[in-house]
């Protein structure tokens, strides 16, 4: 629900799929579910119908998907696309569904070749796109393919994982589908991709939304920057590298703004400088004073020159005062 671009980043996801020409979306919440009913309501604006359903306690990736099938309309053979909450793709939808229905699949995954796929597994396909393994982590990965977190499943596939039972669809649906000589294909394309499962990756997303390095419906003219209406931008200040700057905001003079989001109601004084950062909701950032690869959290006050950067966190409503720091993290 963190705004990228000037909308929540699920946003992005939902106009996606109204564009491949989907019209009904569950949406499996948890933690905090009342926000996406109270931000997203049936979904008319995004021109979908969205349903809601809660998961009151983990039910691992398979099951959590299992949890959902009530709310389903579709009929048994028909095609349910899964997508990751916390994935940003410009991968097309359209063409992995094509896939799906000209092999009959029991799903279809949407894959990504990866530079170092030692932190993932391995995904590798024949050269038909036939996925013939699931591999567990390795030091020596078996392919440079990893799951995407895009599914396509025959609605039947759903309805087979066992209700009410933390399952894995890595470790437990997918490999039995497998073993039992179910087609199951690879989508794989090199559009862009991106986990958006960190601070770093976050900004990075809303910073590429923003400057059109994928595309979304929702940012209706890419550029360098995107500044709400009412936020206020001093015309001696620089803001760039996709940053966005939202509700009632202000950015001082001389200040620099690079690559980063500054949250509704925060202030950046006179010279301060974010780079690749988040500066929460009605935070303040005293002049000049340096936030690099550093998040800063809601309603947190930080007093002239200090300078915080390599992964520091400043948690909400901390106050620090003037020139109390040059702290940088790598945790």
């Amino acid at each position: 629900m963190l705004p990228a671009a000037g909308v929540p980043f699920l946003a992005h996801q939902l106009a996606r799929l109204a564009d491949a020409g989907i019209d009904h979306v569950v949406l499996a919440t948890s933690y905090r579910a009342e926000v996406f009913a109270e931000r997203f309501g049936d979904g008319t604006s995004l021109g979908l119908h969205v349903d809601y359903v809660t998961e009151t306690d983990p039910l691992g990736t398979a099951g959590a998907i299992r949890n959902v099938s009530g709310a389903l309309d579709s009929s048994p053979d028909q095609p349910v696309v899964i997508l990751n909450g916390d994935i940003l793709s410009g991968h097309d939808l359209s063409a992995q569904l094509a896939l799906h229905r000209e092999h009959d699949a029991a799903v279809t995954l949407h894959l990504v070749r990866v530079d170092d796929a030692r932190a993932f597994g391995s995904v590798p396909t024949d050269t038909d796109g036939h996925v013939t393994a699931f591999v567990e982590k390795s030091p020596d990965p078996v392919s440079d393919q990893v799951n995407a977190g895009c599914y396509i499943f025959r609605r039947r596939v759903i309805d087979d994982i066992p209700a009410g039972e933390v399952v894995s669809v890595e470790r437990v649906t997918f490999p039995g589908l497998l073993e039992a000589g179910a087609t199951v294909m690879g989508y794989v394309d090199s559009a862009y991709w991106l986990d958006v499962g960190t601070p770093a990756s976050f900004v990075q997303a809303s910073a590429d939304l923003v400057r059109g390095a994928v595309a979304s419906r929702l940012v209706a003219k890419p550029g360098q920057s995107w500044t709400a209406p009412d936020a206020r931008v001093d015309e001696s200040a620089q803001v760039g590298g996709g940053s966005s700057v939202l509700a009632g905001a202000v950015v001082g003079p001389a200040a620099t703004v690079d690559g980063a989001v500054v949250m509704p109601g925060a202030r950046i004084e006179r010279g301060a400088r974010i780079v690749r950062s988040v500066v929460g909701a009605g935070a303040v950032v005293g002049a000049d004073t340096v936030v690099e690869d550093a998040v800063v959290g809601d309603d947190a006050r930080i007093g002239a020159r200090n300078e915080l950067r390599r992964g520091a966190r400043i948690w909400p409503g901390v106050e620090l005062p003037e020139l109390a720091v040059r702290f940088s993290s790598d945790v």
